[in-house]
């Protein structure tokens, strides 16, 4: 781990994250979540409306993921060059516009412009937020990470996902299937004035520069390459069922294409010499994807064998979905209050494990009692594993380059979320079954021994303790 921030004169008056500064950044980052499971919901009216398939309209979630993971570390470089503010700003802009576009949308390819407009924007929120936060903190003379407020921001970011399905459908039954984008409109309105009001402008140093300067800082190629090669490695993990061998190529070609280049960048936009010499932000990045994977084929895989294996409706499976979701929340609060690391990476790991062997015992005669208790018990896995990995994230990584940093570490969840979804569709590619199930689960388990190993050896993870001062 890196050292601490050393402590220095406050700037800051009264509370430092008081309910003013932290409310836009709590509604700007858990846009991008809702937008994430919303869309569910509006998927087959689409396909009415647009008189297109439902297989389509799926294209609408491959967007939205693959501008995010793109996105989030992109918006970190730029706000490093730029202005966290300035950024966050603009993608509640794009936000708004999306929210414009695909609510007067009559056609596929409006709306997938939408869905990156959306994905785009709501990916420079959590990122710019960390930054701003980081700042705020800095300013205030507090040695130790504002563990209660990084907390919230994860809350944010995991226990509104479970509302996005909910609010989908109250929308597309009340109003129809452009109000999933339309309602964008005012919450983004609401989060650009809270923003302008509330959140301090920029520094001097981020002051707008030269675009030949900017475009240099910012490491535009580096980007572009970053880019090409994860959008080449999740079309591959997109078409596992069918894999397209060349895609996978293409994303080992660009990635040792991109090594080199950034090896020799004066401004890296990636810096893969810090990531390999800083051995522990690394592996937190490992340790998220490994128990995001497990976390999101229970929500993937578990809610078809619902549906197809035991006749549950898909609001049945939802609600039953619902109760992890919300403990994933409740576990994240006193956590990072507490600005606890090793504790909770280590007892996700294990959860994960448990939850794993749980899998195994499934039958389509389960009691669904005992199917609620496995789904807990990965509620407590994810949210164990957001507030301690991210607690070490913001210690981990070089304040200089924390944007990124926490970019990427959501780009890994992304590409935990969708492996998982591409393990589901090859296991229950022909039929939803227990004996699929069963060695999904066989998968899991593996994944989840990695997973401890990675944990338990790494001597790298300390608690920084509690905050100077308390954070709200």
């Amino acid at each position: 781990m890196t050292s601490p921030q050393p402590v220095v004169r406050s700037t800051v008056r009264g509370t430092p994250f008081s309910w003013r500064f932290t409310t836009p950044l709590f509604i700007g980052s858990a846009l991008n979540p809702i937008n994430s499971s919303m869309i569910a919901t509006a998927l087959v009216p689409i396909a009415t409306g647009l008189h297109i398939s439902v297989g389509q309209t799926a294209t609408l979630v491959t967007a939205l993921y693959l501008a995010s993971a793109i996105a989030q570390p992109t918006a970190g470089k730029i706000a490093d060059v730029v202005g966290a503010r300035r950024v966050f700003l603009v993608g509640i802009v794009l936000v708004l516009l999306g929210g414009v576009v695909g609510g007067v949308a009559r056609s596929l390819t409006m709306l997938l412009i939408a869905r990156v407009l959306i994905g785009s924007g709501t990916s420079c929120a959590y990122p710019t937020a960390m930054m701003l936060i980081q700042r705020r903190a800095a300013a205030a003379g507090m040695e130790k990470p504002p563990g209660g407020v990084l907390g919230g921001l994860q809350i944010a970011g995991i226990a509104t996902a479970a509302l996005g399905l909910p609010i989908g459908g109250v929308l597309v039954d009340a109003a129809g299937w452009h109000w999933v984008f339309l309602i964008n409109i005012p919450v983004a309105l609401i989060a650009l004035a809270a923003t302008l009001t509330w959140i301090p402008r920029d520094p001097p140093q981020h002051a707008p520069k030269s675009a030949r300067e900017v475009i240099s800082r910012i490491d535009l190629t580096g980007i572009i390459g970053f880019a090409l090669a994860t959008t080449a490695l999740l079309a591959f993990l997109f078409s596992i069922s069918e894999p397209r061998w060349t895609l996978l190529a293409a994303a080992v070609v660009l990635l040792v294409a991109l090594t080199g280049w950034e090896l020799r960048a004066a401004d890296p936009f990636l810096d893969v010499r810090l990531m390999v010499r800083n051995g522990p932000l690394t592996r937190t990045y490992l340790r998220f994807a490994l128990v995001g994977l497990c976390v999101y084929v229970v929500l993937y895989g578990i809610t078809q064998w619902l549906e197809a294996g035991r006749g549950t409706s898909a609001l049945g499976a939802g609600l039953l979905l619902l109760p992890m979701s919300v403990i994933s929340g409740a576990v994240v609060a006193p956590l990072s209050r507490r600005n606890l690391v090793r504790g909770p990476v280590i007892a996700a790991a294990a959860a994960t494990l448990a939850g794993s062997v749980g899998v195994l015992l499934l039958t389509s005669h389960t009691s669904i009692v005992w199917i609620v208790v496995i789904t807990l018990v990965f509620g407590v896995a994810l949210g164990a594993a957001a507030s301690g990995n991210q607690i070490a994230l913001y210690v981990q990584a070089p304040p200089e380059q924390l944007g990124v940093a926490s970019g990427l570490f959501r780009t890994f969840g992304y590409v935990g979320s969708i492996a998982s979804s591409a393990i589901t569709g090859i296991v229950f590619h022909t039929s939803v079954s227990d004996g699929g199930l069963h060695l999904i689960a066989l998968i899991m388990i593996g994944v989840s021994i990695t997973a401890v190993t990675l944990t338990v050896l790494d001597r790298t993870l300390h608690d920084p303790g509690l905050a100077s001062r308390p954070s709200r």
